[in-house]
């Protein structure tokens, strides 16, 4: 046989040694991840929970998931170990970036705005407006447009009204003129 047919054979039996080695150094550095825990340090399962670390046994982990609350996990479903203040910063919802260079985000809106604005507009800046405009001296009010829309509703009403009149007329002498006709 020659090399070239042996080669593909050959690369193949090399990817799978190094796909395998690289995934037992993975469970190599979680299985030291696992056995470095220590009483009171903070976890995360696999599942995504965050819990304290109790007590530590030969295959099971005792947690304490909340004030008073412990459950006994298996010590392979303990996804992470993580840092003091990391945990810390998870449980308390602390924001992780803390310093004065970073610009501040404001909760609201009206701490963007200036204040002489609101001074200058005087009691109207305390206001909301609701879609009701201060009518001029040509503008009509707002009663009379209500009144002039339900008027051309009522006129189109008569007029389709008619328009069906007019053909329940008709029919009604087609018919007639059907049963005159036998």
């Amino acid at each position: 046989m020659s090399i070239m047919t042996l080669l593909p054979f050959i690369v193949l039996i090399g990817a799978m040694f190094l796909m395998t080695r690289s995934a037992k150094k993975k469970q190599q550095a979680a299985q030291q991840m696992r056995n470095e825990m220590q009483p009171g340090t903070g976890v995360r399962t696999i599942g995504g929970m965050y819990a304290t670390v109790k007590e530590i046994h030969e295959e099971t982990v005792l947690l304490e998931v909340a004030p008073g609350v412990h459950a006994i996990y298996a010590k392979n479903a303990i996804g992470a170990v993580l840092a003091d203040e990391e945990y810390n910063r998870i449980l308390d919802g602390a924001d992780p970036i803390t310093g004065e260079d970073n610009p501040v985000v404001p909760d609201d809106v009206s701490s963007l705005t200036v204040a002489d604005e609101a001074t200058e507009k005087g009691e109207k800046a305390g206001k909301i407006d609701l879609g009701k405009a201060e009518a001029g001296d040509d503008a009509e009010p707002a009663a009379d447009k209500a009144k002039d829309a339900e008027a051309d509703k009522a006129d189109k009403a008569d007029k389709a009204d008619e328009s069906v009149a007019k053909d329940d007329a008709a029919k009604d002498d087609k018919k007639a003129g059907d049963a005159d006709a036998k």
